[in-house]
């Protein structure tokens, strides 16, 4: 399939060109383009942790999927306020903790502060070998974006990022990483706590546990009585 890119000020830069048209194959996400420009144009590496990406005149993922004739934008931040885009993300493979880190660092910001929520091998007594998460992903990166957009409006400097895995995640790798850079540490603890809590409370991602003993559960309907969208990510 054939997709038009658009790379403004510092990412045309990186690409040396301001548009172009490039085959991807069918089935192709973000992330593949996203890999495949890495290849070819190594400059661009260094500018992702920046780089919101849009196709068809809306921001999306690196989830996001491609179909023929997409148009798809890299947008530098602009020149006024900070103009980084809140970085929020559903991935479907492992977390890539050190981009959630980049992305929230700075000479500024003399606190960063990383939450990872990992999977525990036994919930309330029960050996659990896995869980599976399944969100409404439209409505979950919205949210995600919105917790970001609110907590770094809540303090100068502060940054925040917040990655969600989605599908399988074995017993030990983590299934959610939050981070914050601040150029306070209490301002980033804070900000580290509230997100996760929102992130909780707000976000539809279910979560699914499998047990040793073959039988699986829908935690957030084991124990909630009312059909609210309390959510996934229990600390560990």
């Amino acid at each position: 399939m054939k997709i038009h890119l658009l790379a403004f000020a510092s990412a045309g830069d990186a690409l040396g060109a301001s548009e172009m048209e490039l085959e991807m194959p069918e089935g192709s996400r973000v992330s593949d383009l996203r890999a495949r420009l890495d290849r070819e144009h190594p400059g661009m590496v260094p500018l992702w942790p920046r780089l919101a990406v849009a196709v068809d005149g809306r921001v999306v993922s690196v989830e996001e999927p491609l179909r023929d004739g997409a148009e798809v934008a890299l947008l530098p931040p602009v020149s006024g306020g900070s103009g980084e885009p809140p970085w929020a993300e559903l991935v479907d493979g492992l977390l890539d903790t050190g981009s959630a880190v980049a992305a929230v660092s700075g000479p500024g910001r003399g606190a960063v502060v990383v939450f990872l929520g990992t999977v525990r091998d036994r919930h309330a007594g029960r050996p659990v070998e896995k869980l599976t998460y399944t969100a409404y992903r439209p409505m979950a990166l919205e949210g995600l974006r919105r917790i970001v957009a609110d907590l770094e409006a809540s303090a100068p400097g502060l940054r925040v990022a917040i990655v969600h895995r989605l599908g399988e995640v074995p017993v030990g790798e983590a299934s959610v990483v939050i981070a914050v850079g601040s150029p306070h540490r209490a301002a980033a603890y804070e900000a580290s706590r509230t997100a996760l809590e929102r992130l909780k409370a707000e976000i539809p991602i279910w979560k699914r546990e499998h047990y040793a003993d073959g039988k699986a559960a829908w935690r957030e309907e084991e124990t909630l009585a009312s059909p609210s969208l309390a959510s996934s990510t229990d600390p560990p």
